[in-house]
């Protein structure tokens, strides 16, 4: 059975970092997409960083590109997204999510077959 599980979640000051971690387990080969999603208050998730086998370059949400960056440990299965100059608006839940396949859109859910459950990140002013 496959699981991903995050952990790093914290609570910090605007300005800070932090590095989210997911861990999967329960797959034999490797996932050739891994996406994180972001669940704040009263909105949607919406995919924040994502990294597709074969692709150029990891794929981020505007919102957040040159302050996260999202890297694999294939060896693993785990991969990391390190979150810097947090804003009180990043505050909410990151999920990761995988696929066994190479996603055509590395930023929507609907792209991904597994999820973890999810950890909080709060960032106060």
């Amino acid at each position: 059975q496959v699981q991903l599980v995050e952990s790093g979640g914290a609570s910090v000051q605007a300005g800070g970092s932090l590095v989210l971690t997911c861990a999967a387990s329960g797959y034999l080969g490797s996932f050739d997409s891994m996406g994180w999603f972001f669940h704040g208050s009263g909105k949607d998730q919406k995919g924040v960083a994502a990294l597709v086998d074969g692709a150029d370059s990891p794929y981020y949400d505007h919102s957040v590109k040159g302050r996260f960056t999202t890297a694999r440990d294939c060896a693993k299965n785990t991969m990391y997204l390190q979150m810097s100059s947090l804003k009180p608006e990043d505050s909410g839940v990151y999920v990761c999510a995988a696929s066994v396949r190479r996603v055509g859109y590395p930023l929507k859910r609907e792209e991904y077959n597994f999820f973890g459950q999810g950890i909080q990140v709060t960032v106060s002013s």
